[in-house]
C-alpha cells in the first residue's frame, strides 16, 4: 500500500490478509501509520457489512431502511431508559453504549441523517445518566457528542452540557456554551427557557467568582 506525503514521494507499506476474516492490516513488522490504519479499519468495516448482506451481496438502496437494526437500537434505548428510571445508572450507561455502537456501525450506504438523529438522542440520554452519578466530565463529553450530531432542536444536549460545565466550575466555558445553545434553539420553546434559567445561574456564579 502506498502513502503519498507529497507530489514526489512514495512509500510502500506491506499488508497482510487474515485468512479467516479477510481483514487487511499493516504488517506487524512494518512502521505503523495511524492514517493508513484508520483507512484500513474503514475498509474492513465496509467489507464486513457487505459480507453480511444476503446474496448477491449488493448494497440495497438507502431507503427504505432495513428495520432490523433500527428495532435493535430502539429496544436497547428503551431498556436503558427503564434502567435509568429505576436508578440503575451503570446499567443504563452500558445499554446506551451498546445502542450507540450499533448506530455508529450502521452500513455506510444508509442515510447519515438517520445516524445523526439516533446518536444525538442516545448521547444526550447517556449524558443524563452520567449526571445522575455526578460524573460531570463524562456527561460533558456525551453532551458535546450529542450537539455535534444535532445542534438545532436539541435543547437537552445544550442544557446538559452547560450544567456539567457549571458543576465543574468552568463558568466561562458554560456561558459560552449556553449562549451558543440559545442562538441555536427556538426562543419560544421550553428548552430555550431552561437555557435562559441556566444562563442566569451562570451569571450569578461568575459574579461570585469576580
Amino acid at each position: 500500500m502506498a502513502s503519498s506525503n507529497g507530489l514526489d514521494s512514495f512509500t510502500q507499506y506491506p499488508l497482510e490478509l487474515d485468512p479467516t476474516t479477510k481483514a487487511i492490516t499493516l504488517s506487524p513488522d512494518s512502521e505503523q501509520n495511524e492514517v493508513i490504519n484508520a483507512e484500513l479499519k474503514s475498509l474492513n468495516l465496509l467489507h464486513r457489512a457487505l459480507v453480511g448482506l444476503e446474496r448477491p451481496n449488493v448494497p440495497p438502496p438507502p431507503l427504505p431502511i432495513n428495520p432490523k437494526r433500527s428495532a435493535q437500537i430502539t429496544k436497547l434505548r428503551d431498556t436503558a431508559n427503564t434502567a435509568y428510571r429505576k436508578s440503575n445508572y451503570p446499567e443504563a450507561i452500558k445499554l446506551y453504549g451498546y445502542a450507540i455502537e450499533m448506530a455508529i456501525t450502521r452500513p455506510a450506504w444508509e442515510p447519515l441523517s438517520l445516524v445523526r438523529e439516533e446518536l444525538s438522542g442516545l448521547y444526550a440520554n447517556r449524558a443524563q445518566a452520567h449526571m445522575a452519578q455526578r460524573t460531570w466530565p463524562d456527561g460533558w463529553v456525551d453532551s458535546k457528542c450529542s450537539i455535534e450530531c444535532k445542534n438545532a432542536g436539541n435543547a437537552k444536549g445544550w442544557w446538559r452540557g452547560g450544567k456539567c460545565l457549571v458543576e465543574m466550575g468552568r463558568w466561562e466555558e458554560a456561558r459560552s456554551w449556553v449562549q451558543r445553545g440559545l442562538e441555536a434553539e427556538d426562543k419560544s420553546g421550553d428548552g430555550a427557557k431552561e437555557l435562559v434559567s441556566l444562563m442566569a445561574e451562570i451569571e450569578k456564579g461568575l459574579k461570585r467568582q469576580g
